[in-house]
């Protein structure tokens, strides 16, 4: 049986083998490993491939959106707009703070947080008190708006920042899944104040580890956030504010600058293997039973994940692990459902939309190196467990 891993890194490590290993050993061999040239670089790179004046390299994905909080001086009684379906980082990062993540549903199309729900919650919620936009029910000060550009997707950024500039809030967008996503031909993580990037391994752009990245066009919020990613000090031993150790570590910065070079060619291959999922569960006539991705015209989607939206979701995940398919449940629990916010008193319910995404979707393989043969099982497995299924309905 033709075996469908959800990612095989291995593949892509075979491409690359004889660039990542010479650039580990200059590494090894000059031992600079921390804040060294490859860091500067893959700054100046990673800036300009999103658009952005300046790239700050940072030690993962949620250490990023932490240092981008902490920059816009966000802590305790202030209250940051996000969505309640993404991966655990976004709305963690804030309560870590102190401050308090105030959710919006999503858009069920892009699963990306709803502009319409965020505009209805401060029409209906708050208030403007001393130039400030304040939740009547806490009290607390919304200070940031902080989407998600869920999967590889752009959230609808036009009306999510005419938003911010009415209420003079700032925006964080959470690009961990996005890089090289635009929006009306604007690269994520250069429309916001600042972007925040992961390069965890599973990531398009993946380091050897946990590595991340800011971005932003604010020549004082960079200066802020380098200052903070090394405890707060500049000059060294001398702290004016306290940070943390966000640092990327050289080793990472040089395997992604080889990586970065593929990534259009591998972004290419994503879109290509979705189009082809989705054509050929068209023809499989699947609409009753599935959804394909729905990708805006308004900008390019990168497929960090294909995510499906399907009728009896984990019956068909068992089907396909049966079938030695890879899948992934991209995010089973919303984060207003999760035991550590309880003390936020939302109930199932508060978040339809969330919840019915949480219960639905279903990632598949969509990695650049899957093969014509895995793509073909992966089609064939899932019709074929729509199909028996009707064969059984019939036949009862």
């Amino acid at each position: 049986m033709t075996n469908v891993p959800l990612l095989d890194l291995k593949a892509q490590y075979a491409q690359i083998r004889a660039e990542v290993l010479p650039v580990i050993e200059e590494v090894c061999a000059t031992q600079r490993f921390i804040l060294g040239e490859h860091v500067l670089a893959l700054e100046a790179e990673v800036a300009a491939y999103c658009g952005s004046s300046a790239g700050i390299g940072v030690s993962s994905g949620t250490d990023a959106l932490l240092l981008a909080l902490m920059a816009l001086g966000v802590g305790p009684g202030d209250e940051i707009i996000t969505s309640p379906f993404t991966f655990f980082a976004t709305a963690g990062t804030i309560a870590r703070l102190g401050a308090r993540p105030l959710f919006c549903d999503i858009d069920p199309l892009s699963f990306n947080l709803s502009s319409q729900a965020v505009a209805e919650f401060i029409d209906r919620h708050c208030s403007v008190q001393g130039g400030h936009l304040i939740n009547r029910a806490t009290g607390g000060r919304i200070k940031a708006i902080m989407p998600v550009h869920l999967y590889g997707q752009s959230a609808d950024m036009d009306p999510l920042m005419a938003l911010a500039k009415q209420h003079n809030l700032k925006v964080i967008e959470d690009a961990a899944q996005a890089i090289g996503t635009e929006y009306h031909g604007v690269r994520a993580g250069s429309i916001g104040d600042i972007g925040c990037f992961s390069f965890f391994p599973s990531k398009n752009l993946g380091a050897f580890g946990d590595a991340g990245l800011c971005t932003t066009n604010d020549a004082e919020l960079a200066e802020s956030m380098r200052v903070l990613r090394v405890h707060g000090g500049k000059p060294k031993y001398f702290h004016a504010v306290i940070g943390g150790n966000f640092r990327i570590d050289e080793l990472q910065a040089a395997v992604l600058r080889v990586k970065l070079k593929y990534l259009d060619g591998w972004t290419e291959a994503r879109q290509r293997n979705a189009a082809y999922y989705s054509a050929a569960f068209a023809a499989a006539d699947l609409s009753n039973n599935l959804t394909t991705p729905q990708a805006a015209v308004r900008g390019r989607h990168i497929f960090n994940q294909y995510i499906v939206r399907v009728k009896n979701r984990d019956a068909l995940k068992d089907h396909l692990t049966a079938r030695s398919i890879g899948t992934e449940i991209y995010y089973p629990v919303p984060l207003h459902l999760q035991k550590c916010f309880s003390y936020l008193q939302h109930a199932p319910g508060d978040f339809p939309e969330s919840e019915r995404a949480a219960a639905e979707t279903l990632a598949l393989p969509i990695y650049p190196e899957l093969t014509q043969a895995q793509l073909d099982h992966v089609i064939a497995s899932v019709a074929d467990f729509y199909r028996s299924a009707a064969v059984r309905r019939a036949a009862s």
